[in-house]
């Protein structure tokens, strides 16, 4: 199969991209004016000029919640705790099935998939002591490994130490074939809890040479700061490339002196973030009067100090967050708005957000990437840049995973009558 005339994102001018088999076999860069002449006939994709680029990378999501908004009661307070409260009431009154919660999730993956995303990280409660989430995404992960990568994540919900059993809990989650192992210190009944719980998850990744994805510091309060707790392990053991703090909304919070010692360690520790901007957004200053806080991490100052930051969608239509369809590119709108990063320099390489960072912050990069010997993961989105592709949002026009089209999209036509 050939794509001809199409942009590369990072590389300029217009290029034939060769793949077979799944993989990568050529790169070849159009003569200026040649595009015309090519043939494009039988297993060849006119691009006309748009960009391609690697897929979307979907770096913390809840497949095992997605689609349950409204059940048994919608989140009317908007708050993070009425959700998981809410979340609570549905895993302990509802009947869970495997097919149900496989179902659910799959309607996720093909409204990500629509969107470019190819790779995607899922945390999965495994406080929900039938295990049948995790059983659900396992399956789901191995039936879905052709079409897109999964990895799971044991998380928590409502805490490893405090609750009960909550160690066997994640041993038991990790024994089932988990990627990552997860915790929610700034949920746990007290401080020592929560550094515990973190000191227990790196002995766990360990035992089970496994990554770590944590939700860290998810709320208003400056003074929860188990991020340093995070970063100082992984730098102690040496694992801050496998180790991701995700929301770290605190520290939109936190006075300026604190985080400039902080960002020393985030750097020397070699620790990744994700941001939810669009569910804290939401869900975060709820308490507050007036000014309310944005709830969000500093994505811009994060990334402008070399610290690996990923976008994420968080939920779909769950307790947390009652919309969203998993399209990255209204994420990113949403992160570029509150961080305050709508400049020029932050605009021309924007797209990183949710692709070669999201890849970096789930170890992948071994095969992402428009190499030629690389899998022939990629998509092609209808603009020419990151600023256009922002500015219009535009759609992904073609999707290719191992070689296999897994999606693709005519672009709308408008008529205007002026």
């Amino acid at each position: 199969m050939k794509i001809v005339g199409c942009r590369i994102r990072g590389r300029e001018g217009l290029y034939n991209v060769s793949y077979e088999n799944g993989v990568f076999t050529s790169i070849t860069e159009l003569e200026p004016g040649s595009e015309e002449k090519q043939m494009k006939t039988g297993d060849v994709y006119d691009a006309k000029g748009r960009l391609l680029m690697p897929p979307f990378v979907e770096p913390h999501i809840h497949l095992d919640c997605v689609l349950t908004a409204g059940i048994p009661h919608y989140n009317m307070s908007g708050t993070l705790f009425e959700g998981i409260s809410t979340w609570q009431e549905y895993k302990t009154t509802q009947p869970l099935v495997v097919s149900e919660i496989k179902e659910r999730a799959k309607e996720a993956l093909r409204l990500l998939a629509e969107y470019g995303v190819q790779f995607v990280r899922t945390h999965v409660d495994v406080t929900e002591t039938s295990f049948k989430g995790v059983e659900a995404l396992e399956e789901l992960k191995e039936e879905m490994k052709d079409i897109m990568e999964i990895q799971t994540i044991a998380f928590p919900q409502n805490g490893i130490l405090s609750v009960r059993d909550g160690k066997a809990n994640m041993e038991r989650a990790m024994s089932m074939g988990m990627d990552c192992v997860g915790a929610i210190p700034h949920y746990e009944f007290t401080r020592e809890y929560g550094i515990e719980s973190l000191k227990y998850i790196f002995e766990l990744a360990e035992k089970y040479d496994k990554m770590i994805d944590v939700h860290c510091d998810e709320m208003d309060d400056e003074q929860s700061r188990f991020l340093e707790t995070l970063a100082t392990l992984a730098w102690e053991r040496g694992y801050g490339k496998r180790t991701v703090a995700a929301h770290t909304c605190a520290m939109g919070s936190y006075n300026d002196s604190y985080c400039t010692k902080l960002f020393r360690l985030l750097q020397e520790s070699g620790i990744n973030i994700n941001a939810c901007p669009c569910a804290n957004v939401h869900l975060q200053g709820r308490i507050d009067k007036y000014p309310k806080r944005r709830g969000v991490t500093r994505i811009k100052e994060l990334s402008d100090a070399g610290i690996n930051i990923a976008l994420g969608q968080d939920s779909i239509a769950d307790p947390w967050y009652p919309i969203g369809v998993g399209n990255l590119l209204r994420v990113l709108e949403m992160g570029l708005h509150v961080g305050h990063m709508m400049g020029y320099e932050d605009l021309q390489h924007c797209l990183d957000l949710i692709s070669t960072n999201g890849a970096k912050n789930l170890c992948i990069e071994d095969h992402y990437g428009i190499e030629v010997g690389k899998k022939a993961n990629f998509i092609i989105l209808d603009g020419k840049d990151d600023y256009e592709i922002l500015r219009f949002q535009s759609p992904v026009v073609l999707s290719v995973h191992n070689g296999m089209t897994i999606a693709e999209k005519e672009p709308a036509v408008a008529s205007v009558k002026f």
